[in-house]
Protein backbone atom coordinates (compact mmCIF):
# COMPACT_ATOMS: atom_id res chain seq x y z
CA UNK A 1 0.00 0.00 0.00
CA UNK A 2 1.73 3.32 -0.71
CA UNK A 3 1.93 6.77 0.86
CA UNK A 4 -0.75 9.19 -0.03
CA UNK A 5 -0.14 12.39 2.15
CA UNK A 6 -3.07 13.98 0.31
CA UNK A 7 -5.44 11.60 1.38
CA UNK A 8 -4.17 11.62 5.27
CA UNK A 9 -4.85 15.31 4.56
CA UNK A 10 -8.78 14.34 3.43
CA UNK A 11 -9.55 11.54 5.89
CA UNK A 12 -8.17 14.31 8.78
CA UNK A 13 -9.86 16.66 7.56
CA UNK A 14 -13.52 14.22 7.85
CA UNK A 15 -12.05 13.02 11.30
CA UNK A 16 -12.51 16.39 12.13
CA UNK A 17 -15.76 17.69 10.99
CA UNK A 18 -17.13 14.80 12.41
CA UNK A 19 -15.67 15.80 15.95
CA UNK A 20 -16.75 19.37 15.81
CA UNK A 21 -20.37 18.77 14.29
CA UNK A 22 -20.50 16.63 17.24
CA UNK A 23 -19.43 18.69 20.29
CA UNK A 24 -21.94 21.40 18.51
CA UNK A 25 -24.63 18.51 18.56
CA UNK A 26 -23.62 18.21 22.32
CA UNK A 27 -23.66 22.28 22.81
CA UNK A 28 -27.21 22.35 21.70
CA UNK A 29 -28.64 19.38 23.61
CA UNK A 30 -31.15 20.56 25.74
CA UNK A 31 -30.65 17.53 28.44
CA UNK A 32 -28.68 15.62 30.61
CA UNK A 33 -25.46 14.09 28.25
CA UNK A 34 -23.49 11.73 30.82
CA UNK A 35 -26.63 8.87 31.13
CA UNK A 36 -27.53 5.94 29.05
CA UNK A 37 -24.89 3.46 30.00
CA UNK A 38 -21.58 3.05 28.19
CA UNK A 39 -23.59 3.70 24.63
CA UNK A 40 -24.95 6.25 26.06
CA UNK A 41 -22.28 8.05 26.98
CA UNK A 42 -22.50 12.08 25.89
CA UNK A 43 -25.57 11.62 23.96
CA UNK A 44 -26.81 14.55 22.33
CA UNK A 45 -31.08 14.49 21.99
CA UNK A 46 -33.02 13.79 19.26
CA UNK A 47 -34.26 17.59 18.81
CA UNK A 48 -30.72 18.61 18.48
CA UNK A 49 -29.84 15.79 15.76
CA UNK A 50 -32.71 16.71 14.06
CA UNK A 51 -31.92 20.49 13.58
CA UNK A 52 -28.24 19.78 12.71
CA UNK A 53 -29.90 17.12 9.91
CA UNK A 54 -30.29 13.37 10.93
CA UNK A 55 -32.04 11.78 8.23
CA UNK A 56 -34.87 9.44 7.73
CA UNK A 57 -38.30 9.11 6.54
CA UNK A 58 -39.38 12.32 8.82
CA UNK A 59 -36.56 14.25 8.65
CA UNK A 60 -36.06 14.08 4.73
CA UNK A 61 -40.02 14.65 3.96
CA UNK A 62 -40.00 17.90 6.72
CA UNK A 63 -36.29 19.06 6.08
CA UNK A 64 -35.13 18.33 2.57
CA UNK A 65 -32.12 16.19 0.82
CA UNK A 66 -29.71 18.00 2.21
CA UNK A 67 -30.22 15.63 5.37
CA UNK A 68 -28.74 12.82 3.15
CA UNK A 69 -25.59 14.20 3.82
CA UNK A 70 -24.96 16.11 6.90
CA UNK A 71 -26.24 12.71 8.56
CA UNK A 72 -22.77 11.91 8.08
CA UNK A 73 -21.60 13.62 10.23
CA UNK A 74 -23.78 13.37 13.56
CA UNK A 75 -22.99 10.82 16.15
CA UNK A 76 -25.65 9.50 18.95
CA UNK A 77 -22.39 9.22 21.40
CA UNK A 78 -18.74 9.24 22.41
CA UNK A 79 -18.12 5.39 21.85
CA UNK A 80 -20.82 6.07 18.29
CA UNK A 81 -18.66 8.47 16.99
CA UNK A 82 -15.24 6.78 18.42
CA UNK A 83 -15.66 3.31 16.78
CA UNK A 84 -16.72 5.23 13.25
CA UNK A 85 -14.01 6.85 13.08
CA UNK A 86 -11.75 4.40 14.41
CA UNK A 87 -12.66 3.01 11.64
CA UNK A 88 -12.14 5.49 8.94
CA UNK A 89 -9.09 6.18 10.07
CA UNK A 90 -8.05 2.21 9.64
CA UNK A 91 -10.49 2.22 5.84
CA UNK A 92 -9.43 5.71 4.81
CA UNK A 93 -5.97 5.71 4.12
CA UNK A 94 -6.26 2.38 2.24
CA UNK A 95 -9.13 3.97 -0.13
CA UNK A 96 -6.89 6.79 -1.09
CA UNK A 97 -3.73 4.53 -1.52
CA UNK A 98 -5.48 2.81 -4.50
CA UNK A 99 -7.83 5.26 -5.62
CA UNK A 100 -6.51 8.27 -4.84
CA UNK A 101 -7.29 10.78 -2.45
CA UNK A 102 -10.16 12.70 -4.49
CA UNK A 103 -11.84 9.22 -6.16
CA UNK A 104 -11.86 8.22 -2.16
CA UNK A 105 -13.92 11.21 -1.07
CA UNK A 106 -16.35 10.63 -3.94
CA UNK A 107 -16.95 7.36 -3.02
CA UNK A 108 -17.02 8.11 0.60
CA UNK A 109 -19.93 10.95 0.19
CA UNK A 110 -21.59 8.97 -2.73
CA UNK A 111 -22.04 6.03 -0.55
CA UNK A 112 -23.20 7.73 2.08
CA UNK A 113 -25.73 9.63 0.51
CA UNK A 114 -26.58 5.91 -1.13
CA UNK A 115 -26.91 4.33 2.01
CA UNK A 116 -29.31 6.78 3.90
CA UNK A 117 -31.29 6.73 0.58
CA UNK A 118 -31.96 3.27 0.73
CA UNK A 119 -33.08 3.71 4.10
CA UNK A 120 -35.36 6.52 3.56
CA UNK A 121 -36.52 4.37 0.85
CA UNK A 122 -36.79 0.91 3.36
CA UNK A 123 -39.01 3.06 5.90
CA UNK A 124 -36.05 3.90 8.63
CA UNK A 125 -37.60 6.74 10.39
CA UNK A 126 -34.31 8.40 11.97
CA UNK A 127 -30.64 7.64 11.35
CA UNK A 128 -27.07 9.13 11.97
CA UNK A 129 -23.64 8.06 11.64
CA UNK A 130 -20.21 7.75 9.55
CA UNK A 131 -21.09 4.14 8.98
CA UNK A 132 -22.71 4.03 6.36
CA UNK A 133 -20.40 6.35 4.54
CA UNK A 134 -17.25 3.83 6.23
CA UNK A 135 -18.59 0.85 4.30
CA UNK A 136 -18.97 2.40 1.10
CA UNK A 137 -15.05 2.58 1.64
CA UNK A 138 -15.38 -0.96 2.03
CA UNK A 139 -17.36 -1.96 -0.03
CA UNK A 140 -14.89 0.31 -2.72
CA UNK A 141 -12.06 -2.30 -1.36
CA UNK A 142 -13.78 -5.05 -2.29
CA UNK A 143 -14.22 -4.57 -5.28
CA UNK A 144 -10.96 -3.44 -5.96
CA UNK A 145 -9.44 -6.82 -4.08
CA UNK A 146 -12.41 -8.80 -6.85
CA UNK A 147 -11.14 -6.51 -9.74
CA UNK A 148 -7.72 -6.73 -9.33
CA UNK A 149 -7.29 -10.07 -8.68
CA UNK A 150 -3.96 -11.21 -8.28
CA UNK A 151 -2.19 -12.43 -4.25
CA UNK A 152 -2.48 -8.81 -3.69
CA UNK A 153 -6.13 -7.96 -4.79
CA UNK A 154 -7.28 -12.05 -3.21
CA UNK A 155 -5.54 -11.01 0.06
CA UNK A 156 -7.75 -7.54 0.23
CA UNK A 157 -10.66 -9.60 -1.28
CA UNK A 158 -10.12 -11.93 1.72
CA UNK A 159 -9.68 -9.23 4.30
CA UNK A 160 -12.65 -6.99 3.41
CA UNK A 161 -14.86 -10.13 3.12
CA UNK A 162 -13.86 -10.68 7.02
CA UNK A 163 -15.12 -7.29 7.78
CA UNK A 164 -18.52 -7.61 5.76
CA UNK A 165 -19.37 -10.56 7.54
CA UNK A 166 -18.59 -9.04 10.96
CA UNK A 167 -21.00 -5.57 9.74
CA UNK A 168 -23.60 -8.38 8.74
CA UNK A 169 -23.17 -10.44 12.30
CA UNK A 170 -22.89 -6.88 14.64
CA UNK A 171 -25.94 -5.86 12.55
CA UNK A 172 -28.22 -8.97 13.69
CA UNK A 173 -27.13 -8.67 17.33
CA UNK A 174 -26.81 -5.43 17.84
CA UNK A 175 -30.10 -3.46 18.28
CA UNK A 176 -30.72 0.07 17.06
CA UNK A 177 -28.25 -0.67 13.97
CA UNK A 178 -29.23 0.55 10.29
CA UNK A 179 -28.47 -2.15 8.31
CA UNK A 180 -30.26 -0.66 5.41
CA UNK A 181 -27.82 2.45 5.30
CA UNK A 182 -24.98 -0.37 5.97
CA UNK A 183 -25.94 -2.40 2.79
CA UNK A 184 -26.76 0.85 0.52
CA UNK A 185 -23.20 2.37 1.56
CA UNK A 186 -21.48 -1.07 0.49
CA UNK A 187 -23.08 -1.16 -2.96
CA UNK A 188 -22.39 2.29 -3.16
CA UNK A 189 -18.84 2.15 -2.65
CA UNK A 190 -18.80 -0.58 -5.17
CA UNK A 191 -20.73 1.07 -7.77
CA UNK A 192 -19.38 4.37 -7.33
CA UNK A 193 -15.29 2.53 -7.49
CA UNK A 194 -16.23 0.78 -10.33
CA UNK A 195 -16.95 3.75 -12.57
CA UNK A 196 -14.29 6.09 -10.86
CA UNK A 197 -11.53 2.84 -11.45
CA UNK A 198 -8.66 2.79 -9.24
CA UNK A 199 -4.79 4.02 -10.04
CA UNK A 200 -3.53 0.80 -11.13
CA UNK A 201 -6.02 0.57 -14.14
CA UNK A 202 -6.55 4.35 -14.05
CA UNK A 203 -4.46 7.25 -12.94
CA UNK A 204 -6.45 10.04 -11.36
CA UNK A 205 -7.67 12.82 -13.68
CA UNK A 206 -9.22 16.29 -13.40
CA UNK A 207 -12.54 14.84 -13.53
CA UNK A 208 -12.34 13.09 -10.90
CA UNK A 209 -10.92 16.24 -9.01
CA UNK A 210 -13.70 18.35 -9.84
CA UNK A 211 -15.99 15.72 -8.71
CA UNK A 212 -14.23 15.71 -5.57
CA UNK A 213 -14.40 19.35 -5.56
CA UNK A 214 -18.13 19.18 -6.22
CA UNK A 215 -18.94 16.83 -2.71
CA UNK A 216 -16.36 18.94 -1.01
CA UNK A 217 -18.32 22.01 -1.60
CA UNK A 218 -21.77 20.11 -0.92
CA UNK A 219 -20.93 18.82 2.06
CA UNK A 220 -19.35 22.36 3.36
CA UNK A 221 -22.43 24.10 2.60
CA UNK A 222 -24.64 21.47 4.09
CA UNK A 223 -22.90 21.27 7.22
CA UNK A 224 -22.58 25.28 7.46
CA UNK A 225 -26.59 24.99 7.16
CA UNK A 226 -26.44 22.90 9.95
CA UNK A 227 -23.83 25.33 12.11
CA UNK A 228 -26.21 28.52 11.24
CA UNK A 229 -29.06 26.45 12.35
CA UNK A 230 -26.98 25.14 15.89
CA UNK A 231 -25.79 29.01 16.27
CA UNK A 232 -29.26 30.40 16.29
CA UNK A 233 -30.64 27.58 18.92
CA UNK A 234 -27.91 28.59 20.94
CA UNK A 235 -27.89 32.63 20.83
CA UNK A 236 -31.86 32.19 21.72
CA UNK A 237 -30.60 30.21 24.64
CA UNK A 238 -28.20 32.87 25.70
CA UNK A 239 -31.28 35.42 25.36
Amino acid sequence: MRSDRGGDLVVNGIIVANVLYYILSLLISSRSTFGGGIFGFLSPDDNSLALLGATGTYPVFRYGLWTLISANYLHGGAMHILFNMMALRQIGPWVCAEFGASRMFVIYTASGVAGYLLSVVAGVPFTIGASAAVCGLIGALFYFGKSRGGNYGQAVSREVSGWLISLVVFGLIMPGINNWGHGGGIVGGVIVAKLLGYRERRPETSLHRVAALICLLLTVAVLAFGVWRGVIVLSYRHF
